[in-house]
């Protein structure tokens, strides 16, 4: 991805993010999305002048907005993999997935109990997350799901938070890749290093609310396998210049489906063998 070399200061109420001297189109959008993270306002769609059509200029506007978001501190820990069911692509008329970036700042051990009035949308995602081992080369003929599991250290039963403030999530990908693939939080279980003998494509995941089942689902939703997940992005981060390294955590997109938490909820996602994980809401 081209370097980032745009706005002098980028506006966000009485905060001014510095990120050099980006394009107009960048810098407007990343306003624009900074600004509606900051006061839960809702639109339609991005505005017209600064609306990406591309996903180089959806990336582009999000590593903008993601160094926005960590202006006051944190970092990026991982990355986030979104639309890796059939159902999510054919609601954003794409074939293929994207990408968000976790941060520090918004990441959570099991457990936590959160502001409901912190998020618009509280949409629960029942995820497998993997810690990476070694850093991650390109490879010329793609990595598979037998070639990425000597990159990984650990499985991680996991929650993603997704929170959006366009009137629908399903306004097009490169609106949804643009703010940071609409990632509002992560939560993460224990990391289980003696992974290797689990069957990841099978194993059923099982989502609570408040004690009473709600959703049930299995690896197999996301691409099929939660590795072909790691597969894909490990493929497509360098497209934009970027990698996995060793530390770095990855989600891979939800398992079953998903349903909006509200103020009072109590959370918890059990995964077969591997462990649960548990997020809860207050007002």
């Amino acid at each position: 991805m081209e370097a980032l070399n745009g706005i002098r200061e980028l506006e966000l109420g009485h905060r001014a993010y510095d990120f050099g001297m980006l394009d107009s189109l960048v810098a407007a959008a990343a306003r624009e999305l900074l600004d509606m993270r900051r006061s839960h306002r809702i639109e339609v769609d991005v505005p017209a002048d600064c609306r990406p059509e591309t996903m180089d200029e959806a990336y582009r506007i999000q590593a903008a907005v993601v160094q926005g978001l960590l202006h006051e501190g944190g970092r990026v820990i991982g990355y986030k993999a979104a639309c890796t069911s059939t159902i999510a692509q054919t609601a954003l008329r794409i074939d293929h997935p994207v990408f968000g970036r976790l941060l520090s700042h918004s990441s959570h051990a099991s457990g936590v109990v959160l502001s409901a009035d912190a998020f618009v949308h509280r949409v629960v995602e029942a995820e497998f997350a993997f810690r990476i081992r070694r850093d991650i080369e390109t490879v010329t003929e793609g990595h598979g799901v037998e070639s990425i599991r000597d990159c990984i250290d650990a499985v991680i039963p996991s929650i993603e938070i997704v929170d959006y403030r366009y009137d629908s999530w399903t306004i097009g990908a490169p609106q949804v890749a643009a703010d940071n693939a609409i990632h509002g939080c992560w939560i993460s279980g224990s990391p289980l290093t003696d992974w290797q003998h689990l069957d990841l494509e099978n194993c059923r995941v099982g989502v609570t609310r408040n004690g009473e089942l709600v959703t049930t689902g299995s690896g197999a939703a996301v691409l099929g396998h939660p590795l072909a997940v790691m597969a894909w992005i490990a493929d497509e981060l360098p497209r934009y210049g970027l990698a996995l390294r060793a530390g770095d955590v990855v989600t891979t997109g939800v398992t079953t489906d998903v349903f909006e938490a509200v103020a009072g909820d109590h959370i918890e996602a059990r995964f077969e063998d591997l462990g649960s994980v548990a997020v809860g809401f207050t007002e």
